[in-house]
């Protein structure tokens, strides 16, 4: 019998928890990352996401409660002084200051300017920029928006009223998330023998000489080889995000792993594939293209307008 066409997935259906921005976010793999949480024989202890990043598909279960707890561990410490303000109770000051704020190019350059005297200026500081460069890119070289969303220029990504609401729902549910700044591989080799740990994995994309880890990452460098060395020695479940490069596909099949292309959208409408890798993919028998802007496709001038609001 023939398969269905793939049906787009409306990532405007998915809840917007991150104050984030990113490029190459994983907000388009919600539904799958779903399914396959729902597809465990119990729901797991604790899920790992070791390159945490835009912070999606963390807050999507922390705040659905697929997993009992939530570990998130991040390198770049601007990121990091985000994640570590909310966990210490700061997300209430981080959200009035995001309100207080008046936005102008004068007040972002000179606020930037200034070194932070705290980690929840730090974080303040990181949240202004990924909102106001190009992209979100917080790496070296990262230029400010110049026309942006209607022309709205250097402010068409501040939502203040947005962004308090999305710190402070997270700061409900962080009894449940817990932060460290640290290195993904090390953090994989601590949990390597629990059997009710499970792992997200969206590393850098920099195998089979990608340059999308180096644009976007201030640390971008990793050994792909030893990532799948480590995976191959996890007791529990995990699941790998991938660029769809020919290196990535070697080391799947070196180490034993089933890899399946999964057809999405990027921001330009271009149809292309990732590759998600795992031991079992055999829950993805239904798997649909998905597409990680949904606001750029098909939708009614009232709904975009909706979902540009709430998907940035």
């Amino acid at each position: 019998m023939d398969q269905p066409p793939p049906v787009i997935v409306n990532v405007a259906s998915v809840p917007q928890r991150s104050p984030f921005r990113y490029l190459g976010g994983k907000t388009w793999f919600v539904p799958p990352l779903r399914d396959w949480l729902r597809h465990q024989p119990r729901r797991p202890a604790l899920l790992v996401e070791p390159f945490t990043g835009g912070w999606i598909v963390s807050l999507t279960v922390a705040f659905e409660q697929l997993a009992d707890r939530v570990l998130m561990v991040e390198l770049d410490e601007d990121v990091a002084a985000v994640w570590q303000s909310i966990q210490d109770g700061e997300a209430d000051w981080l959200a009035e200051r995001i309100l207080a704020f008046e936005m102008s190019l004068k007040n972002v350059t000179d606020t930037l300017a200034q070194d932070p005297t705290s980690t929840r200026e730090r974080a303040f500081r990181t949240i202004l920029r990924n909102r106001t460069l190009h992209g979100g890119i917080l790496a070296p070289g990262s230029r400010f928006i110049k026309r942006g969303e209607s022309g709205k220029g250097i402010g068409s990504r501040w939502y203040p009223t947005t962004l308090a609401k999305r710190l402070r729902d997270i700061d409900q549910i962080r009894s449940r998330l817990r932060f460290e700044q640290g290195d993904g591989l090390a953090v994989l080799e601590r949990y390597r023998d629990d059997p009710n740990v499970v792992f997200f994995i969206d590393p850098p994309y920099t195998a089979g000489g990608k340059r999308a880890g180096q644009r976007l990452y201030r640390h971008f460098e990793l050994d792909h080889q030893a990532l799948f060395e480590r995976c191959a020695q996890l007791k529990g479940e995990f699941i790998m995000t991938y660029d769809h490069a020919e290196e990535v596909k070697a080391l799947a099949r070196q180490y034993g792993f089933v890899a399946k292309p999964i057809p999405m959208k990027n921001t330009h409408h271009a149809p292309m594939t990732e590759l998600v890798i795992g031991r079992n993919l055999d829950w993805m028998v239904d798997i649909r293209s998905i597409a990680d802007q949904p606001a750029r496709y098909g939708l009614a001038p009232r709904a975009l307008s909706h979902a540009l609001e709430n998907n940035h």
